[in-house]
């Protein structure tokens, strides 16, 4: 019987393992579906009766999926795996009340599909993405701290600038974080934007900032992707 439950929860190159794995991957994106239809405003309460008992189906059933997976495969390596952190964050919510709805994080579960049909036989892939992000770690964690730091500063900029004019959209530095994210990374969103002669000078800097950015990072990767292409070829 163990067998049994292993070749079709655990290994998905036995006929009925592929057809149980295609099957908790439809029902998966069957509850992502569901999940975004109960964010529908003015729903009757037929449509959230049906919603909430498929809801209490799908996680009864993925509950005893990863019940079953726990015992029948190595345990803490499962536990601790990202599907097995991924499968517990699906279901843990229902359990402990905790109001946070996690629900959504299921479609990560969809990427047992690449297992499913073998697409991990690009693994080189695979390897050579996550060679190149190892090779530049440190420089992108120094570059994360630098863009933390100028996000502060340009919230106490545009805060100084604008706070005595728009008191309102410029109420503190918090207030003023969503300003500095926007700009710094897009080019705003026009719903907060300076008016005095300063702030729109200090905007401009910021924006141009901004641009540098999305410039560093990208060129960091496209650095490593480079030399990792290099180095498999030779």
């Amino acid at each position: 019987m163990k067998s049994f439950l292993y070749n079709l929860v655990v290994d998905n190159t036995t006929r009925y393992g592929r057809v149980f794995d295609l099957a908790i991957q439809f029902l998966i994106i069957l509850s992502l579906i569901s999940f975004s239809i109960e964010t529908l405003p003015n729903l009757d309460k037929g449509t959230i009766y049906v919603l909430n008992r498929f809801e209490l189906i799908c996680v009864a059933i993925f509950s005893v999926e990863y019940v079953l997976r726990v015992f029948l495969s190595h345990k803490l390596r499962y536990i601790f795996s990202f599907f097995g952190v991924i499968d517990l964050l699906a279901i843990l919510p229902f359990y402990i009340a905790s109001g946070i709805d996690l629900r959504s994080v299921r479609v990560f579960r969809l990427l047992r599909l690449f297992r499913v049909f073998k697409l991990f036989k690009y693994n080189n892939a695979m390897d050579r993405i996550t060679t190149a992000f190892i090779k530049i770690k440190s420089e992108l964690v120094i570059f994360l701290v630098a863009t933390f730091f100028l996000i502060y500063l340009a919230s106490v900029g545009i805060y100084y600038f604008e706070n005595a004019e728009q008191p309102e959209q410029f109420k503190s530095v918090f207030h003023s974080l969503w300003w500095a994210i926007t700009t710094l990374t897009t080019g705003g969103y026009g719903d907060v934007y300076p008016v005095t002669v300063g702030g729109k000078i200090f905007t401009t800097l910021i924006v141009f900032i901004g641009l540098g950015l999305v410039a560093v990072p990208t060129g960091l990767l496209a650095t490593a992707f480079s030399d990792t292409f290099k180095e498999d070829e030779e």
